[in-house]
């Protein structure tokens, strides 16, 4: 998980937040990604069962700093339908996703799903190799599950599906599925200049690549684009920021294997 990307891009950032990385911050197992039949994890219950209210998201990683992101969450999570409805993008093998959102953390599930959509369906993600497509799906089983939680249920996600301790700050992909952190959905990351619309694109592109096989690579030299597979909240070494795995032209932006 045709849309109209660019408008979901930019106009569904201003309206994540109800009122009243790396470029990704990513952390991965080092097992190989998982099948399609491969279950998503439980997030045992938080501590906290309702999130503080907060402000509406800035629309850049700077401004992003004055907000207050909520740090645990009950643990349970809703999925959206979107205006995506089922829709399917790129070819090859296909792949269903569902989003779902850490309950009370007054984010839309629908338009979490709009978002990840519009990313998904970018001719620069990964359905630009033609071998790739996604459908997206709010019930039943799914191929790939990706979860908007708190820090502390991300948390908690990545240590029981990959034993991996994310420190409140990190995404990582699972077995079946994709952990986003909260706080690097709405706060982006200090070495992406950009758009917190672009930022989340890197998150959805880094950990989507994971789970279809790929490894995290390094800047292939400075001035170039980043490549979507590095972890470019490390450092950009010398790279621009960038979220896509693909160039307007069709070209994979791609960098030296890191291990």
């Amino acid at each position: 998980m045709t849309l109209t990307v660019l408008a979901v891009l930019v106009g569904g950032a201003a309206a994540w937040w109800r009122s009243g990385a790396d470029d990704v911050a990513d952390a991965s197992a080092t097992s190989p990604p998982s099948g399609p039949s491969s279950p998503a994890p439980t997030a045992p219950p938080s501590a906290a069962s309702r999130a503080p209210t907060t402000p509406a998201p800035p629309t850049t990683a700077k401004a992003a700093k004055s907000v207050s992101v909520p740090k645990s969450g009950p643990g349970t999570f809703r999925a959206g339908k979107g205006r995506a409805g089922g829709s399917t993008v790129g070819q090859g093998v296909i792949r269903t996703y569902r989003v779902q959102v850490e309950d009370g953390i007054r984010i839309s599930a629908d338009q979490a799903v709009d978002e990840v959509a519009a990313i998904l369906a970018d001719p620069r993600s990964w359905t630009r190799d033609g071998k790739h497509g996604f459908r997206q799906v709010s019930s039943g089983s799914a191929d790939l599950v990706i979860r908007i939680a708190t820090p502390d249920t991300a948390d908690a996600l990545c240590l029981a599906a990959i034993h991996l301790d994310t420190h409140n700050e990190l995404n990582c992909e699972v077995p079946g599925g994709v952990v986003v952190n909260l706080r690097r959905w709405i706060l982006g990351s200090p070495t992406f200049t950009g758009p917190i619309a672009d930022y989340r694109a890197l998150i959805i592109n880094h950990e989507v690549g994971h789970s279809l096989g790929h490894g995290h690579e390094g800047c292939p030299g400075p001035g170039k684009l980043a490549p979507a597979m590095m972890q470019q909240i490390k450092g950009l070494n010398g790279c621009k920021p960038n979220a896509w795995p693909y160039d307007r032209q069709g070209h994979y932006i791609s960098g030296p294997s890191v291990t």
